[in-house]
């Protein structure tokens, strides 16, 4: 019977399948840290693969700083945590398709690349921007001064400086960096194929920013770097420029597939259209007819109704041939004005837009999303006066971030969540059109200043202030729309999840360090504080199963079964289970079961366990922990 992981995908040992199967000539064969035969690839067989001529040269163009490959090292490192159900702090637990997610983001995506992969349409993000505060995020590739300046030669063998470095802001930025690198490359893999991903950022890291999501998304796939008008007015003690902007970068898993749903249209973009002819085909606009640069062939005198002769201006020429303007003109979408005396325009009709949507510009203004004080102002009113979050975005800003390339089913995600204005955003928006999108949001127990508004209110870490403004967005949103349109139907729940050690006691073993004779000597290989729920969810992360499904329990001959998602997963985690319960399992033919090693007695009743699918359910794939 297979024996459970336990532990985060090893996201190398993907991306070696992934090049084995396009270039098999390109694997070989190495020893590991334990001395087994590993596969691994011959990396100067494989440029010269990628190349049309013959590589003798190392010098290539890229962008690198200090840390940049044990931060890719670090992204791939899979890791033994799980997530653990907190139903004393979720909303709605059983009926939510909403997650919240305490803990680290980089070991969080790590655990959610098999139950995500390809399933997120939008992401939102908006880490620190390394203004100079130093970050909560304690990474293994992290670099102190003096190991940062031995790997840029800057310390002799003696360990002296060898010039003078006036501040350290090389290492300032390489942090940075290496925080951001290895959490996007994570993030890409939960991406769909028409995904797209929105990050936040302002001057002090724009430009490296850009160039590494260049690298990891590709520059073929940078749809806009958008600019948000976050201030309305100066601050006059500012020596140079007072700053009133940030930027969104916008990039997609893959250009080719991402829709763009455009704005929705408003009424004062529609009345711009009208129909003075009484047309049957509807309102419509009308355009210049004539191009530029000119294009010989199209420069032709067009008589106008009134019999005047025109002629498109000097280097233009018209946008259609002669012939297809006649056709134009018989089909009545030519207008030369009411009085038929004008230059000809082209008649635009609403009914005929490729999409209903309006295509946004690349500024967005305050006016149209909001601004920072107004986003502060907002959520200090939703905690009756109190300031508990410094610098939230507007719902707005993400709200159009979202209605821009989701569907009304999509998932939504933001792994730098702070006071949780992306799920304020869905919910908006969900209640606004009707759809059904669901979010998960991330983030890390960061704990609040004993001094600030939010730990004097109750509030110890940003999590309960993200998961309380949840909370109360959502009482208000209902009560709006309630007061506005009616009665909705909204997801106001969430099921909240802590990253925390594995399920499993410290002498957990990797499942090819398993022998018998070791097996034989551990009564559990469970830790004691773990119940049932926590395990439960952790063969979820392992199978691939999304964690906002529907489950139930119920109790047969003393053991307890668990039914997640109608069959998807059946699970029972008791010791010494009786075969008619085994049987009981096996006649819902479940596409997976899994169980404690510890529910069977000895090597025959495993044997037996086996058997018994083998009969009644030869297709459920089994597994224990």
């Amino acid at each position: 019977m297979e024996k459970m992981r336990m532990e985060s995908v090893d996201m190398t040992e993907k991306n070696i399948e992934k090049i084995e199967s396009l270039f098999p000539n390109c694997i070989t064969e190495t020893l590991d840290e334990n001395g087994k035969l590993t596969k691994a690839i011959n990396f100067d067989l494989l440029k010269q693969m990628l190349s049309k001529e013959i590589i003798d040269s190392d010098e290539a163009y890229e962008f690198t700083w200090v840390g940049k490959k044990a931060a890719i090292v670090e992204a791939n490192k899979p890791i033994r945590k799980t997530l653990r159900p907190c139903k004393e702090k979720s909303v709605n637990w059983d009926n939510t398709e909403n997650l919240y997610i305490e803990g680290d983001n980089l070991e969080v995506l790590k655990l959610l690349q098999e139950s995500y992969l390809g399933k997120v349409d939008v992401i939102y993000i908006d880490p620190p921007y390394n203004t100079g505060n130093d970050f909560i995020y304690n990474d293994d590739f992290k670099l102190s001064s003096e190991e940062y300046l031995e790997a840029t030669n800057e310390l002799d063998e003696d360990g002296n400086r060898l010039f003078k470095n006036t501040d350290s802001n090389g290492r300032f930025h390489s942090d940075w960096c290496s925080m951001i690198y290895s959490r996007l490359l994570l993030s890409r893999n939960l991406l769909s194929d028409n995904g797209v991903i929105f990050i936040s950022i302002d001057d002090n890291e724009q430009e490296n920013l850009k160039k590494i999501c260049d690298e990891i998304f590709g520059e073929d796939n940078f749809l806009a770097q958008l600019i948000w008008e976050r201030a309305y007015s100066p601050i006059n003690l500012k020596k140079h420029f007072s700053r009133s902007h940030d930027y969104l970068l916008c990039y997609a898993k893959n250009e080719v597939y991402a829709i763009n749903n455009g704005l929705k249209r408003s009424e004062e973009a529609d009345s711009r259209y009208n129909n003075p002819d009484n047309d049957p085909r509807g309102v419509w606009q009308s355009n210049d007819l004539s191009v530029g640069p000119a294009v010989e062939a199209n420069i032709y005198p067009i008589t106008t109704p009134s019999g005047r002769i025109v002629e498109p201006p000097t280097g233009r020429s018209w946008s259609l041939s002669e012939t297809a303007f006649i056709n134009k003109l018989k089909d009545n979408r030519i207008w030369f004005g009411s009085d038929g005396n004008g230059v000809p325009r082209m008649k635009r009709f609403l009914s005929e837009l490729k999409k209903s949507g309006i295509t946004p510009m690349t500024i967005w203004k305050y006016t149209d999303v909001g601004h920072s004080q107004g986003a502060s102002q907002s959520l200090k009113e939703l905690f009756d006066g109190k300031m508990i979050f410094d610098y939230p975005k507007t719902v707005d800003l993400i709200k159009r971030c979202i209605e821009l390339y989701a569907k009304k089913d999509s998932i939504i995600l933001d792994f730098f969540s702070g006071s949780a204005t992306s799920a304020h955003a869905v919910m908006q928006l969900n209640a606004e059109d009707g759809g059904h999108r669901k979010y998960i949001m991330v983030q890390l127990a960061e704990k609040t200043d004993a001094k600030s508004d939010s730990y004097k209110s109750g509030f110890k870490n940003i999590c309960e202030i993200g998961q309380e403004r949840i909370r109360r967005a959502s009482k208000k949103i209902i009560e709006d729309s309630n007061r506005n349109i009616g009665t909705i139907n909204l997801d106001t729940g969430f099921r909240v999840f802590k990253l925390d050690d594995s399920n499993m006691t410290n002498v957990f073993y990797s499942v090819d360090d398993y022998s018998q004779g070791l097996l034989s000597n551990l009564e559990s290989n469970i830790k004691s504080d773990r119940n049932d729920l926590d395990l439960l969810f952790g063969c979820l992360l392992e199978w691939g199963l999304p964690l906002s499904l529907p489950y139930n329990s119920e109790e047969i001959e003393g053991c307890t079964v668990h039914n997640y998602n109608n069959g998807d997963l059946v699970a029972c985690f008791n010791e010494n289970i009786p075969d008619s319960v085994i049987k009981h399992i096996a006649k819902k033919q479940p596409l997976r079961a899994v169980f404690r090693d510890g529910s069977f007695a000895n090597s025959p009743s495993k044997i037996n366990v086996g058997e018994i699918f083998k009969s009644l359910a030869p297709d459920t794939r089994v597994k224990v922990i």
